[in-house]
């Protein structure tokens, strides 16, 4: 299989990249630099140069709370442009794979949000997703997957975990919030499932996280007993963080279509972030 992978710089990129090359099949990267996706013809020039069989988006506009002033450069980003891309990829009769967000829901609910959940948005970010999700819909009807994933975290960008471990190394004590509940998810693990449901055509509406469930405090309690690091942790509250963006309090997702990949538990997922050597 031929896969095209946009926004390949990036820390899923990297990961989804990887997992192709391991699983045999043919990959084209483009990073940021090689193709801005907002440009809809340079999509289509790309794409067609290509000749895909699959095309995987993993560039987005990732800054939560920076969306929230600039709601309109992240929608054209996650919205309009992932529209191009998925044009693109029908055009050449290719599948398209879109990663999405738990942020498409309003995090109020009490059990896990499954792929037929109603979607609510309440930030900025949640809705520009959404409106790649509907933009994808609509431009590859038929012919793509769209992947909810949360709490990513993995070697090649920012993320939770290694602020923590960052942090442990600054200062004696932290207070981590215990108020927002979701799926912990490493992009290693993410990556591979991408690969297996673009191989399989697996379309519609997929969520695929990190198994279990725990709070921003308990990952970081995993990850300093994990590690050894000596630190004083003590709960906090989302409220008492004054974020520009509000955060969904209940993020779990679970599948309801049993030929959704599974992930292994995000406590698996931690230890294999942090075997592969990631330091504080």
């Amino acid at each position: 299989m031929r896969v095209l992978l946009t926004g390949a710089a990036g820390m899923l990129g990297h990961d989804v990249a990887a997992a192709a090359e391991r699983a045999g099949h043919d990959v084209a990267p483009l990073s940021r630099r090689d193709l801005d996706i907002r440009d809809a013809a340079a999509v289509r020039g790309a794409v067609a140069a290509a000749r895909p069989d699959a095309v995987i988006n993993c560039a987005a506009w990732t800054d939560v709370d920076g969306a929230e002033a600039h709601e309109a450069e992240a929608t054209a980003l996650n919205g309009e442009a992932a529209g191009h891309v998925a044009a693109a990829a029908a055009a050449a009769g290719a599948f398209t794979v879109q990663v999405s967000t738990d942020y498409v829901f309003d995090g109020t609910a009490r059990t896990p949000y499954l792929e037929s959940a109603p979607t609510a948005p309440r930030s900025a970010y949640g809705r520009s997703k959404l409106a790649g999700e509907l933009a994808v819909a609509r431009h590859a009807p038929g012919a793509h997957a769209i992947v909810r994933t949360a709490w990513l975290f993995g070697v090649h960008g920012g993320n939770f975990v290694a602020t923590m471990l960052r942090l442990a190394g600054e200062r004696d004590a932290l207070t981590v919030v215990d108020d927002q509940l979701g799926c912990p998810t490493f992009s290693g693990h993410l990556a591979t499932a991408l690969v297996t449901i673009a191989e399989r055509r697996l379309g519609g509406v997929l969520h695929v996280a990190g198994a279990g469930e725990c709070s921003w405090y308990d990952l970081a309690a995993a990850t300093f007993a994990a590690t050894g690091a000596s630190v004083e942790l003590s709960r906090g509250r989302t409220a008492d963080l004054d974020r520009p963006a509000p955060r969904p309090a209940y993020s779990v997702l679970r599948s309801e279509r049993p030929e959704t990949p599974v992930l292994p538990s995000w406590q698996d997922g931690l230890h294999a972030y942090l075997e592969l050597g990631v330091t504080a």
